[in-house]
């Protein structure tokens, strides 16, 4: 009995030192960079920007843009997810793609890709000779749906697909009307749903200066600020002050977030929703499907036409003259450091989280709740605060300006979103399997490698996709850690934009969405190997 007593004691012990090492490597990697950048404000520096003329402008264009940016995204994904999800439409796997597309490549590129259209000698204003007010609020809004609504697409439309379909057939029976129906089931059902794609998608607008800085005009944003006087003018002490102030929309909607209730969402299906077939319905819905994916593949076919251009606008002659000059200005170098970030951060990223969720859901102790939070909490953290931070607290150490310090921040940037991939996954796999493998003598490491990671499989590639997607094409936090360490390739956009080097900045673009979508297209492939192997 005493053994028993003894052995359950030292699994306890082991449990808590885990969730306490964990717990100990987000203290090193996330509170204290951001203690770090607090501790670095000082009263000058709150003065200079609060009493600056700049700020209260800044911050109104921010808010002003933030919400109107995210009220469209989510109607365009409301409506392209209900046209996927509720209407009989051919092709749906095709239209799914073409709406995520925007996913894949860098803010910066949205922005060049309306400037390449909608600019004063952009291809559409010289086809249709109309003037374009694109610079400006409207820019900024236009340039953060395009790169933004894709998230709340795939949050909305993942709900809409395990809607039960058992209230709805029931309400139909009683004559109960379309509308009536949406407002009194499904909306309830999607709340949680649309609050959080809102705060997400409010949160990315409002820190992102990508598309601020390149297409903003005269409309200054927090974001724009911020990266002026830190990291180009390396005043930390002022960028400190904006990222305080940015952190407080971010950490309102994280915690709404997590306050929301999932009140009306059920886990299980009594039967499938039915798909409406009315030519009334589908016309319009393809119509809507069309439309979307032109605004979403014109920026990548003016890449295209830029890219072979031998001098755009005024030469269209077919030339790969400007593919070898980005290789010669160092682009297959900042390939190389692109793909290595990807690759080294996917694979510490999807194992550190696998293991951190894996402690979280079912090496169950007092700790396990603190560690889920602190696993979340950089959801909460944008990514141009995280990078100054970055640089506020690991300047003159060891890995400051090598690429350890640009896969650490990645890593911790993009950590919550496969963090929970991850968890929800493991919180279904039956928790007696460990139980069942001691009493046989297995060891539970055994267990992980031969029962657990391949039942999760799955879930694993869609984290290293992710972690290697997003890192593939960031900028918000790399931006003010290169130089001194490797530039990566995403940063060459705005470079080339800069120095009117438009067709090098187009090709930069589609290289970064070719090299994105063809691991897109290998999970995909694999995912329909291995329902089929299901089935």
């Amino acid at each position: 009995m005493e053994n028993v007593l003894v052995k359950k004691l030292r699994l306890a012990d082991k449990k808590f030192i885990v969730h306490v090492i964990f717990i100990l490597l987000f203290a090193g990697a996330v509170l204290a960079p951001l203690i770090a950048m607090f501790s670095n404000i000082t009263a000058s520096g709150i003065r200079e920007v609060f009493k600056s003329r700049s700020f209260l402008p800044a911050l109104n264009n921010s808010l002003l843009t933030a919400i109107t940016a995210s009220v469209i995204s989510i109607v365009l994904a409301m409506l392209a997810a209900f046209c996927l999800e509720r209407v009989c439409v051919r092709a749906k796997s095709v239209w799914g793609i073409l709406f995520v597309l925007p996913m894949l490549i860098p803010s910066f590129s949205h922005a060049f890709g309306l400037i390449t259209l909608f600019g004063k000698n952009g291809i559409i204003t010289n086809i249709f000779h109309f003037n374009s007010n694109l610079y400006g609020f409207w820019g900024i809004v236009l340039g953060s749906v395009m790169y933004s609504f894709p998230v709340a697409f795939l949050m909305i439309s993942g709900m809409l697909r395990y809607e039960d379909g058992m209230q709805h057939n029931a309400a139909k029976i009683l004559g109960i009307s379309s509308p009536r129906r949406f407002f009194s089931l499904t909306l309830p059902y999607l709340k949680k749903t649309l609050i959080s794609a809102f705060f997400a998608v409010f949160t990315m607008v409002i820190t992102d200066y990508g598309v601020p800085l390149t297409i903003g005009g005269k409309t200054v944003t927090l974001s724009v600020m911020m990266y002026n006087k830190a990291a180009a003018n390396a005043n930390y002490n002022a960028g400190s002050v904006i990222g305080a102030v940015l952190l407080i929309p971010a950490i309102i909607a994280f915690v709404a977030d997590l306050l929301n209730p999932d009140g009306g969402q059920s886990g299980f299906i009594c039967e499938p929703m039915d798909r409406s077939d009315d030519l009334k319905i589908k016309i319009p819905a393809y119509v809507f499907c069309v439309l979307l994916s032109v605004f979403v593949l014109l920026p990548i076919l003016a890449f295209c036409i830029m890219s072979f251009a031998s001098k755009f606008p005024v030469d269209m002659s077919f030339t790969f003259k400007h593919i070898a000059d980005t290789f010669s200005k160092g682009g297959g170098e900042f390939l190389f450091n692109s793909l290595l970030y990807a690759v080294m951060v996917a694979v510490i990223g999807t194992i550190s989280a696998f293991f951190c969720a894996y402690a979280a859901s079912r090496l169950k102790c007092k700790l396990s709740k603190p560690l889920h939070l602190v696993s979340i909490l950089s959801m909460a953290i944008p990514g141009i605060v995280l990078g100054l931070s970055y640089v506020i607290f690991f300047h003159n150490t060891a890995i400051y300006g090598t690429v350890i310090i640009v896969v650490l921040v990645n890593s911790v940037h993009f950590f919550s979103s496969p963090y929970l991939m991850i968890y929800n996954t493991l919180v279904k796999v039956n928790g007696n399997i460990e139980d069942v493998g001691r009493s046989l003598g297995i060891s539970r490491i055994r267990i992980i490698f031969s029962v657990i990671i391949p039942k999760v499989f799955l879930t694993l590639l869609e984290m290293f996709v992710y972690f290697f997607v997003n890192a593939m094409m960031t900028i918000s936090a790399i931006s003010f850690l290169m130089p001194p360490s490797p530039k990566s390739l995403a940063l060459m956009i705005n470079q080339f934009e800069a120095q009117s080097l438009v067709e090098s900045a187009a090709f930069v673009s589609l290289l970064i969405l070719a090299v994105n979508l063809i691991l897109k297209v290998v999970l995909t492939v694999v995912k329909h190997k291995n329902s089929e192997q299901k089935d």
